[in-house]
Protein backbone atom coordinates (compact mmCIF):
# COMPACT_ATOMS: atom_id res chain seq x y z
CA UNK A 1 0.00 0.00 0.00
CA UNK A 2 2.90 2.40 0.64
CA UNK A 3 3.98 2.39 -2.98
CA UNK A 4 0.40 3.16 -4.04
CA UNK A 5 0.23 6.07 -1.62
CA UNK A 6 3.62 7.39 -2.77
CA UNK A 7 2.55 7.20 -6.40
CA UNK A 8 -0.65 9.01 -5.51
CA UNK A 9 1.30 11.87 -3.90
CA UNK A 10 3.41 12.27 -7.04
CA UNK A 11 0.37 12.23 -9.27
CA UNK A 12 -1.32 14.92 -7.20
CA UNK A 13 0.98 17.44 -8.85
CA UNK A 14 -0.55 16.54 -12.19
CA UNK A 15 -4.04 16.69 -10.76
CA UNK A 16 -3.54 20.19 -9.40
CA UNK A 17 -2.53 21.36 -12.86
CA UNK A 18 -5.50 19.64 -14.43
CA UNK A 19 -7.99 21.12 -12.01
CA UNK A 20 -6.65 24.57 -12.67
CA UNK A 21 -7.33 24.16 -16.40
CA UNK A 22 -10.81 22.83 -15.74
CA UNK A 23 -11.63 25.73 -13.45
CA UNK A 24 -10.75 28.26 -16.12
CA UNK A 25 -12.86 26.41 -18.72
CA UNK A 26 -15.80 26.15 -16.34
CA UNK A 27 -15.67 29.73 -15.11
CA UNK A 28 -17.97 31.19 -17.75
CA UNK A 29 -20.74 28.67 -17.12
CA UNK A 30 -20.43 28.47 -13.37
CA UNK A 31 -20.59 32.20 -12.79
CA UNK A 32 -18.65 35.01 -11.16
CA UNK A 33 -19.57 34.62 -7.51
CA UNK A 34 -16.77 34.45 -4.94
CA UNK A 35 -15.49 31.54 -6.99
CA UNK A 36 -12.87 29.93 -4.74
CA UNK A 37 -13.12 28.89 -1.13
CA UNK A 38 -14.18 26.08 1.20
CA UNK A 39 -16.77 23.55 0.08
CA UNK A 40 -19.20 21.01 1.42
CA UNK A 41 -19.59 17.71 -0.42
CA UNK A 42 -22.66 15.62 0.35
CA UNK A 43 -22.94 11.93 -0.36
CA UNK A 44 -24.86 8.84 0.64
CA UNK A 45 -23.28 6.80 3.42
CA UNK A 46 -19.78 5.61 2.50
CA UNK A 47 -20.10 1.87 3.06
CA UNK A 48 -16.39 1.17 2.58
CA UNK A 49 -15.07 4.28 4.33
CA UNK A 50 -12.73 5.39 1.54
CA UNK A 51 -13.95 8.89 0.71
CA UNK A 52 -12.47 10.68 3.72
CA UNK A 53 -8.96 9.59 2.75
CA UNK A 54 -9.53 10.69 -0.85
CA UNK A 55 -10.64 14.13 0.30
CA UNK A 56 -7.67 14.33 2.67
CA UNK A 57 -5.47 14.40 -0.43
CA UNK A 58 -7.38 17.40 -1.76
CA UNK A 59 -7.37 19.22 1.57
CA UNK A 60 -3.59 18.85 1.99
CA UNK A 61 -2.93 20.54 -1.34
CA UNK A 62 -5.83 23.04 -1.32
CA UNK A 63 -5.87 24.55 2.19
CA UNK A 64 -7.92 27.54 1.05
CA UNK A 65 -10.51 25.26 -0.58
CA UNK A 66 -10.98 22.65 2.12
CA UNK A 67 -13.83 20.22 1.68
CA UNK A 68 -16.13 19.11 4.48
CA UNK A 69 -17.74 15.73 3.86
CA UNK A 70 -21.38 15.27 4.85
CA UNK A 71 -22.60 11.66 4.84
CA UNK A 72 -26.31 10.98 4.64
CA UNK A 73 -27.91 7.53 5.21
CA UNK A 74 -26.76 4.69 2.94
CA UNK A 75 -30.35 4.15 1.79
CA UNK A 76 -30.85 5.81 -1.60
CA UNK A 77 -34.40 6.81 -0.74
CA UNK A 78 -33.40 8.49 2.53
CA UNK A 79 -30.46 10.26 0.90
CA UNK A 80 -32.71 11.53 -1.88
CA UNK A 81 -35.27 12.86 0.60
CA UNK A 82 -32.66 14.74 2.64
CA UNK A 83 -30.93 16.21 -0.42
CA UNK A 84 -34.19 17.40 -1.94
CA UNK A 85 -35.33 18.97 1.32
CA UNK A 86 -32.08 20.91 1.52
CA UNK A 87 -32.00 21.93 -2.14
CA UNK A 88 -35.49 23.34 -1.94
CA UNK A 89 -34.06 25.80 0.57
CA UNK A 90 -32.37 27.66 -2.30
CA UNK A 91 -29.58 29.99 -1.13
CA UNK A 92 -29.83 28.49 2.34
CA UNK A 93 -28.55 25.14 1.04
CA UNK A 94 -25.49 23.88 2.89
CA UNK A 95 -24.31 21.59 0.05
CA UNK A 96 -21.97 22.82 -2.70
CA UNK A 97 -21.04 19.60 -4.52
CA UNK A 98 -23.53 16.74 -4.62
CA UNK A 99 -22.66 13.10 -5.19
CA UNK A 100 -26.00 12.02 -6.67
CA UNK A 101 -27.42 8.77 -7.96
CA UNK A 102 -27.13 8.73 -11.74
CA UNK A 103 -30.88 8.68 -12.10
CA UNK A 104 -31.44 11.88 -10.15
CA UNK A 105 -29.56 14.02 -12.68
CA UNK A 106 -32.57 14.63 -14.93
CA UNK A 107 -34.87 15.51 -12.05
CA UNK A 108 -32.37 17.81 -10.32
CA UNK A 109 -31.57 19.56 -13.61
CA UNK A 110 -35.23 20.02 -14.52
CA UNK A 111 -35.89 21.50 -11.07
CA UNK A 112 -33.04 24.01 -11.46
CA UNK A 113 -31.13 22.66 -8.46
CA UNK A 114 -27.85 21.94 -10.27
CA UNK A 115 -25.81 23.98 -12.73
CA UNK A 116 -25.06 23.12 -16.36
CA UNK A 117 -21.37 22.35 -16.87
CA UNK A 118 -19.05 22.88 -19.87
CA UNK A 119 -18.38 19.64 -21.76
CA UNK A 120 -14.86 20.76 -22.66
CA UNK A 121 -14.04 21.30 -19.00
CA UNK A 122 -13.84 17.59 -18.16
CA UNK A 123 -12.15 14.55 -19.80
CA UNK A 124 -15.39 12.91 -20.90
CA UNK A 125 -13.69 11.01 -23.76
CA UNK A 126 -11.63 9.13 -21.16
CA UNK A 127 -14.75 7.70 -19.53
CA UNK A 128 -16.65 4.55 -20.40
CA UNK A 129 -19.03 5.78 -23.07
CA UNK A 130 -22.44 4.87 -21.56
CA UNK A 131 -21.76 6.68 -18.27
CA UNK A 132 -21.65 10.13 -19.88
CA UNK A 133 -25.30 9.85 -20.94
CA UNK A 134 -26.34 9.54 -17.28
CA UNK A 135 -24.95 13.03 -16.64
CA UNK A 136 -26.93 14.81 -19.35
CA UNK A 137 -30.43 16.22 -19.55
CA UNK A 138 -32.15 17.93 -22.46
CA UNK A 139 -28.91 17.87 -24.44
CA UNK A 140 -26.74 19.56 -21.79
CA UNK A 141 -24.16 18.29 -19.31
CA UNK A 142 -25.39 18.82 -15.74
CA UNK A 143 -22.97 16.58 -13.84
CA UNK A 144 -19.75 14.62 -14.27
CA UNK A 145 -19.67 10.81 -13.92
CA UNK A 146 -17.80 9.76 -10.78
CA UNK A 147 -18.61 6.11 -10.12
CA UNK A 148 -20.30 3.68 -12.46
CA UNK A 149 -21.94 0.38 -11.63
CA UNK A 150 -23.64 -2.59 -13.19
CA UNK A 151 -25.34 -5.47 -11.47
CA UNK A 152 -23.53 -8.82 -11.56
CA UNK A 153 -24.56 -12.35 -10.65
CA UNK A 154 -22.37 -13.58 -7.79
CA UNK A 155 -22.26 -17.33 -7.30
CA UNK A 156 -20.62 -19.99 -5.17
CA UNK A 157 -18.02 -21.31 -7.57
CA UNK A 158 -16.93 -24.04 -5.13
CA UNK A 159 -20.42 -25.55 -5.09
CA UNK A 160 -20.98 -25.30 -8.83
CA UNK A 161 -17.58 -26.95 -9.37
CA UNK A 162 -18.58 -29.87 -7.13
CA UNK A 163 -21.75 -30.27 -9.19
CA UNK A 164 -19.89 -29.97 -12.48
CA UNK A 165 -22.02 -27.12 -13.81
CA UNK A 166 -21.11 -23.74 -15.25
CA UNK A 167 -22.53 -20.48 -13.86
CA UNK A 168 -25.96 -19.82 -15.36
CA UNK A 169 -26.32 -17.79 -18.55
CA UNK A 170 -30.11 -17.98 -18.78
CA UNK A 171 -33.04 -17.64 -16.40
CA UNK A 172 -33.91 -21.31 -16.94
CA UNK A 173 -30.43 -22.39 -15.84
CA UNK A 174 -30.57 -20.09 -12.83
CA UNK A 175 -33.96 -21.47 -11.77
CA UNK A 176 -32.84 -25.07 -12.30
CA UNK A 177 -29.70 -24.70 -10.17
CA UNK A 178 -31.44 -22.60 -7.51
CA UNK A 179 -34.09 -25.33 -7.14
CA UNK A 180 -31.91 -28.44 -7.45
CA UNK A 181 -28.45 -27.54 -6.15
CA UNK A 182 -28.99 -24.95 -3.41
CA UNK A 183 -31.10 -27.22 -1.12
CA UNK A 184 -28.45 -29.98 -1.28
CA UNK A 185 -26.06 -27.62 0.51
CA UNK A 186 -28.59 -26.07 2.88
CA UNK A 187 -28.67 -22.81 0.92
CA UNK A 188 -31.36 -20.54 -0.46
CA UNK A 189 -31.32 -20.26 -4.23
CA UNK A 190 -31.31 -16.67 -5.44
CA UNK A 191 -31.80 -13.17 -4.08
CA UNK A 192 -31.57 -9.57 -5.16
CA UNK A 193 -32.74 -6.36 -3.51
CA UNK A 194 -36.49 -6.84 -3.20
CA UNK A 195 -37.55 -4.52 -0.37
CA UNK A 196 -39.81 -1.81 -1.84
CA UNK A 197 -37.17 0.92 -2.27
CA UNK A 198 -34.94 2.08 -5.13
CA UNK A 199 -33.11 -1.26 -5.22
CA UNK A 200 -36.30 -3.04 -6.21
CA UNK A 201 -36.83 -0.58 -9.06
CA UNK A 202 -33.36 -1.49 -10.32
CA UNK A 203 -34.02 -5.23 -10.10
CA UNK A 204 -37.35 -4.83 -11.90
CA UNK A 205 -35.82 -2.71 -14.66
CA UNK A 206 -33.09 -5.32 -15.18
CA UNK A 207 -35.66 -8.10 -15.48
CA UNK A 208 -37.80 -6.10 -17.91
CA UNK A 209 -34.81 -4.97 -20.00
CA UNK A 210 -33.35 -8.49 -20.08
CA UNK A 211 -36.63 -9.76 -21.53
CA UNK A 212 -36.45 -7.08 -24.23
CA UNK A 213 -38.93 -4.62 -22.71
CA UNK A 214 -38.82 -1.02 -21.50
CA UNK A 215 -40.67 1.05 -18.91
CA UNK A 216 -40.59 4.61 -20.27
CA UNK A 217 -39.43 6.18 -23.52
CA UNK A 218 -38.54 9.62 -24.81
CA UNK A 219 -37.05 10.79 -21.48
CA UNK A 220 -40.26 10.06 -19.62
CA UNK A 221 -42.72 11.39 -22.19
CA UNK A 222 -44.05 7.95 -23.19
CA UNK A 223 -45.12 4.92 -21.11
CA UNK A 224 -43.93 1.68 -22.75
CA UNK A 225 -44.28 -0.90 -19.98
CA UNK A 226 -47.48 -2.57 -21.21
CA UNK A 227 -45.79 -5.38 -23.15
CA UNK A 228 -45.29 -9.13 -23.16
CA UNK A 229 -41.58 -8.59 -22.37
CA UNK A 230 -42.38 -6.58 -19.24
CA UNK A 231 -44.81 -9.28 -18.11
CA UNK A 232 -42.12 -11.92 -18.65
CA UNK A 233 -39.58 -9.98 -16.58
CA UNK A 234 -41.94 -9.37 -13.67
CA UNK A 235 -43.16 -12.97 -13.77
CA UNK A 236 -39.56 -14.20 -13.47
CA UNK A 237 -39.29 -12.44 -10.10
CA UNK A 238 -42.79 -13.29 -8.88
CA UNK A 239 -42.41 -16.94 -9.86
CA UNK A 240 -39.16 -17.20 -7.92
CA UNK A 241 -40.87 -16.21 -4.67
CA UNK A 242 -43.94 -18.30 -5.44
CA UNK A 243 -41.87 -21.43 -6.11
CA UNK A 244 -39.43 -20.83 -3.25
CA UNK A 245 -36.12 -20.54 -5.10
CA UNK A 246 -36.21 -16.87 -4.10
CA UNK A 247 -36.59 -16.95 -0.30
CA UNK A 248 -39.33 -14.82 1.24
CA UNK A 249 -36.65 -13.16 3.39
CA UNK A 250 -35.32 -11.56 0.20
CA UNK A 251 -38.46 -9.40 0.09
CA UNK A 252 -36.84 -7.44 2.95
CA UNK A 253 -33.34 -7.22 1.45
CA UNK A 254 -31.49 -4.07 0.46
CA UNK A 255 -27.88 -4.15 -0.78
CA UNK A 256 -26.28 -4.78 2.59
CA UNK A 257 -28.75 -7.41 3.81
CA UNK A 258 -28.46 -9.38 0.59
CA UNK A 259 -24.67 -9.08 0.58
CA UNK A 260 -24.53 -10.32 4.16
CA UNK A 261 -26.72 -13.33 3.38
CA UNK A 262 -24.36 -14.31 0.56
CA UNK A 263 -21.24 -13.57 2.59
CA UNK A 264 -22.54 -15.66 5.49
CA UNK A 265 -22.92 -18.64 3.16
CA UNK A 266 -26.72 -18.64 3.00
CA UNK A 267 -27.18 -18.10 -0.77
CA UNK A 268 -26.07 -19.89 -3.92
CA UNK A 269 -26.71 -16.91 -6.23
CA UNK A 270 -26.94 -13.17 -5.61
CA UNK A 271 -27.63 -10.18 -7.83
CA UNK A 272 -25.69 -7.22 -6.40
CA UNK A 273 -23.24 -4.47 -7.28
CA UNK A 274 -19.52 -5.32 -7.56
CA UNK A 275 -18.73 -3.95 -4.09
CA UNK A 276 -20.43 -7.06 -2.67
CA UNK A 277 -17.92 -9.27 -4.49
CA UNK A 278 -15.00 -7.26 -3.11
CA UNK A 279 -16.31 -7.25 0.47
CA UNK A 280 -17.25 -10.94 0.43
CA UNK A 281 -13.78 -11.76 -0.91
CA UNK A 282 -11.95 -9.93 1.89
CA UNK A 283 -9.87 -11.87 4.46
CA UNK A 284 -12.05 -13.29 7.20
CA UNK A 285 -15.12 -13.71 5.02
CA UNK A 286 -16.65 -17.19 5.29
CA UNK A 287 -16.78 -17.41 1.48
CA UNK A 288 -13.38 -15.93 0.61
CA UNK A 289 -11.96 -17.73 -2.41
CA UNK A 290 -15.29 -19.45 -3.07
CA UNK A 291 -17.14 -16.91 -5.21
CA UNK A 292 -17.29 -15.90 -8.84
CA UNK A 293 -19.11 -13.28 -10.87
CA UNK A 294 -20.74 -13.29 -14.29
CA UNK A 295 -23.14 -11.09 -16.20
CA UNK A 296 -26.76 -11.25 -15.16
CA UNK A 297 -28.64 -14.00 -17.00
CA UNK A 298 -31.61 -13.34 -19.26
CA UNK A 299 -34.26 -15.44 -20.98
CA UNK A 300 -31.96 -16.65 -23.77
CA UNK A 301 -28.46 -15.64 -22.67
CA UNK A 302 -26.74 -12.80 -20.82
CA UNK A 303 -29.26 -10.22 -19.67
CA UNK A 304 -29.10 -6.46 -19.31
CA UNK A 305 -27.94 -4.69 -16.18
CA UNK A 306 -29.14 -1.30 -15.09
CA UNK A 307 -26.42 1.30 -15.22
CA UNK A 308 -25.80 2.42 -11.66
CA UNK A 309 -23.30 4.66 -9.98
CA UNK A 310 -23.19 8.33 -9.12
CA UNK A 311 -22.47 11.70 -10.70
CA UNK A 312 -20.95 14.85 -9.23
CA UNK A 313 -23.02 18.00 -9.63
CA UNK A 314 -22.65 21.62 -8.55
CA UNK A 315 -25.46 23.19 -6.57
CA UNK A 316 -27.01 26.16 -8.37
CA UNK A 317 -26.37 28.17 -5.21
CA UNK A 318 -22.85 26.85 -4.54
CA UNK A 319 -20.79 29.36 -2.57
CA UNK A 320 -17.58 28.80 -4.57
CA UNK A 321 -18.40 27.39 -8.02
CA UNK A 322 -14.85 27.54 -9.37
CA UNK A 323 -13.58 25.45 -6.45
CA UNK A 324 -16.49 23.07 -6.99
CA UNK A 325 -15.41 22.50 -10.61
CA UNK A 326 -11.80 22.00 -9.54
CA UNK A 327 -12.84 19.45 -6.92
CA UNK A 328 -14.88 17.50 -9.47
CA UNK A 329 -11.88 17.43 -11.82
CA UNK A 330 -9.75 16.09 -8.97
CA UNK A 331 -12.24 13.37 -8.04
CA UNK A 332 -12.51 12.20 -11.66
CA UNK A 333 -8.75 12.25 -12.33
CA UNK A 334 -7.05 8.92 -12.97
CA UNK A 335 -5.14 8.66 -9.67
CA UNK A 336 -8.26 9.32 -7.62
CA UNK A 337 -10.35 7.04 -9.81
CA UNK A 338 -7.82 4.32 -9.06
CA UNK A 339 -8.42 4.88 -5.35
CA UNK A 340 -12.17 4.72 -5.90
CA UNK A 341 -11.58 1.11 -6.97
CA UNK A 342 -8.70 0.04 -4.72
CA UNK A 343 -9.94 1.70 -1.53
CA UNK A 344 -13.68 1.96 -2.12
CA UNK A 345 -14.29 -1.24 -4.13
CA UNK A 346 -16.40 0.92 -6.47
CA UNK A 347 -16.22 0.78 -10.28
CA UNK A 348 -14.36 3.78 -11.75
CA UNK A 349 -15.55 5.70 -14.80
CA UNK A 350 -12.09 5.87 -16.41
CA UNK A 351 -12.01 3.27 -19.21
CA UNK A 352 -8.24 2.66 -19.11
CA UNK A 353 -8.37 1.28 -15.56
CA UNK A 354 -10.37 -1.73 -16.76
CA UNK A 355 -7.38 -2.83 -18.87
CA UNK A 356 -4.78 -2.47 -16.10
CA UNK A 357 -3.21 -5.94 -15.50
CA UNK A 358 -2.41 -5.19 -11.85
CA UNK A 359 -5.97 -4.13 -11.13
CA UNK A 360 -7.38 -7.17 -12.95
CA UNK A 361 -5.25 -9.47 -10.80
CA UNK A 362 -6.63 -7.80 -7.69
CA UNK A 363 -10.20 -7.46 -9.00
CA UNK A 364 -10.69 -10.40 -11.38
CA UNK A 365 -14.28 -9.38 -12.15
CA UNK A 366 -13.17 -6.18 -13.97
CA UNK A 367 -13.40 -7.56 -17.54
CA UNK A 368 -16.87 -8.95 -16.81
CA UNK A 369 -17.89 -5.67 -15.21
CA UNK A 370 -16.70 -3.63 -18.18
CA UNK A 371 -18.82 -5.76 -20.50
CA UNK A 372 -21.79 -5.37 -18.15
CA UNK A 373 -21.35 -1.57 -18.04
CA UNK A 374 -20.99 -1.02 -21.79
CA UNK A 375 -24.07 -3.18 -22.47
CA UNK A 376 -26.12 -1.74 -19.58
CA UNK A 377 -29.18 0.48 -19.89
CA UNK A 378 -30.08 3.44 -17.68
CA UNK A 379 -33.16 3.51 -15.52
CA UNK A 380 -36.06 5.36 -17.12
CA UNK A 381 -35.17 9.02 -17.51
CA UNK A 382 -37.84 11.28 -16.12
CA UNK A 383 -37.96 14.65 -14.36
CA UNK A 384 -40.49 12.91 -12.06
CA UNK A 385 -38.29 9.92 -11.46
CA UNK A 386 -39.05 9.72 -7.74
CA UNK A 387 -42.73 9.17 -8.54
CA UNK A 388 -41.91 6.65 -11.28
CA UNK A 389 -39.75 4.63 -8.91
CA UNK A 390 -42.34 4.63 -6.13
CA UNK A 391 -44.99 3.29 -8.51
CA UNK A 392 -42.70 0.51 -9.78
CA UNK A 393 -41.68 -0.51 -6.26
CA UNK A 394 -45.20 -0.69 -4.89
CA UNK A 395 -46.82 -2.55 -7.77
CA UNK A 396 -44.10 -5.14 -8.37
CA UNK A 397 -43.59 -5.85 -4.67
CA UNK A 398 -47.33 -6.48 -4.51
CA UNK A 399 -47.00 -9.02 -7.34
CA UNK A 400 -44.00 -10.68 -5.73
CA UNK A 401 -45.89 -11.17 -2.49
CA UNK A 402 -48.67 -13.00 -4.37
CA UNK A 403 -51.22 -10.18 -4.50
CA UNK A 404 -52.18 -10.24 -8.14
CA UNK A 405 -50.75 -11.60 -11.38
CA UNK A 406 -47.87 -10.27 -13.45
CA UNK A 407 -50.33 -9.43 -16.21
CA UNK A 408 -52.39 -7.33 -13.81
CA UNK A 409 -49.22 -5.69 -12.48
CA UNK A 410 -48.18 -4.57 -15.96
CA UNK A 411 -51.61 -3.12 -16.70
CA UNK A 412 -51.59 -1.25 -13.41
CA UNK A 413 -48.04 0.01 -14.03
CA UNK A 414 -49.08 1.40 -17.41
CA UNK A 415 -52.12 3.12 -15.90
CA UNK A 416 -50.34 4.68 -12.91
CA UNK A 417 -47.21 5.69 -14.79
CA UNK A 418 -49.36 7.39 -17.40
CA UNK A 419 -51.01 9.44 -14.63
CA UNK A 420 -47.66 10.96 -13.55
CA UNK A 421 -47.19 14.48 -15.02
CA UNK A 422 -44.63 14.48 -17.81
CA UNK A 423 -42.87 17.72 -16.79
Amino acid sequence: MRWIQAAGRCLLVLVVGLTGCVASNAQETLGDRDSRGPLTLVTAGDLTGYMSSVLDGWNRTHPAERVTLVELPDSADETYAQMVTDLRGGDRSRFDVLNIDVNWTSEFAAAGWIRPLPRDGFPLKSFLKPVVDTATYDGRLYAVPYVTNAGLLLYRKDILAKEGVSPPRTWAELERDAKAIAPKYGLDGYAGQFLPYEGLTVNVAEAVYSAGGTILGDEGDRVTVNSAAAREGIEFLARGVREGWIPKAALTYKEEESKQAFQDGRLLFLRNWPYAYAVASAPGSPVVGKIGAVQLPGPDGPGTSVLGGSNLAVNTHARHPDSAARLIAYLTSEPVQRQVLTRGALPPVRAALYDDPDLIRRFPYLPTLRTAVVTASPRPKSPRYDQVSLVVQAIVHNAMTGHGTSKAAVRRLARELDAIPRR
